[in-house]
């Protein structure tokens, strides 16, 4: 699943290839993406130049000549291709969109689970998100002040965007091995000194994430990138002890038993 790194890499990629264009051709090519994506929005869409491409959380945000604001979420599979109007359209696309230079850029998602939809200017209201990781916004004061109010354990609490924006299911599992955290301490007991090592922790393994997506690519061994996630039963990087796992609110955890103690 595309986290914080995967999405500040495609919208990178994205902002290169169309920012300072005019979209001519908008489509929905999938049943999932037209209810989204309707006939209307996308007639809007085009003639409309690009002026700046941004990313909040795991949320890319087109925004366009006018103030027209082009939403796209990945969800689990989504990630982008970049091709020229005319090559053969890459496997599983389901939003193509050209520019007036020849550019297509095709959102390519095998599940059929991300979202691209149109918001009319001034349309679009922002979610409730907390603040970015790798930014000064992210201080130990402030997220200690988050984590008093939740009585459950962290692990989960990670993962909410209210608290912290653009962490993930990986990310969470390595933060908390980095931090020497058991997963299901209560967020509410951290100490501010466990709190603030576990700040950095998530800087740490968001700043060292590879800078490319690395999914699916047969050029990469997992397990060659991570502490834990995914490596139930090996042996953990620093105590040698088997690596342990546990389900919370419905996604696989993954941490070391003797070096995170609640």
């Amino acid at each position: 699943m595309p986290e914080l790194p995967e999405v500040e890499f495609a919208a990178k990629r994205l902002r290169h290839a169309v920012a300072g264009r005019v979209i001519v051709r908008l489509e929905a090519l999938h049943p999932s993406q037209q209810k989204y994506l309707p006939d209307a929005a996308r007639r809007a869409a085009e003639g409309l130049t690009i002026v700046r491409v941004e990313r909040r959380a795991k949320v890319q945000l087109l925004h366009l000549h006018g103030g027209a604001i082009l939403e796209v979420h990945f969800r689990m599979t989504g990630d982008w291709e970049f091709t020229r109007v005319g090559d053969t359209p890459p496997r599983h696309e389901r939003v193509r969109l050209e520019t007036a230079d020849g550019v297509r850029v095709s959102l390519v998602d095998s599940r059929a689970l991300g979202v691209v939809r149109l918001h009319a200017p001034g349309a679009y209201v922002p979610p409730i998100i907390g603040p970015e990781p790798l930014t000064d916004d992210f201080t130990a004061d402030g997220f200690r002040a988050a984590l008093v109010r939740r009585r459950g354990p962290i692990k989960p609490a990670l993962l909410d965007q209210k608290l912290v924006a653009g962490v993930g299911n990986i990310y969470a599992s390595e933060a908390l091995w980095e931090a020497r955290i058991h997963p299901a301490t209560a967020a509410n007991t951290l100490s501010r000194q466990r709190v603030t090592r576990l700040r950095d922790a998530v800087r740490l393994v968001l700043e060292t994430a590879p800078t490319e997506r690395y999914y699916g690519r047969d050029d990469v061994d997992e397990h060659e990138l991570w502490r834990v996630y995914g490596r139930e039963g090996e042996p953990c990087r620093c105590c040698g002890a088997a690596l342990k796992r546990l389900s919370q609110a419905g996604r696989s955890t993954f941490y070391c038993a003797r070096c995170q103690r609640r």
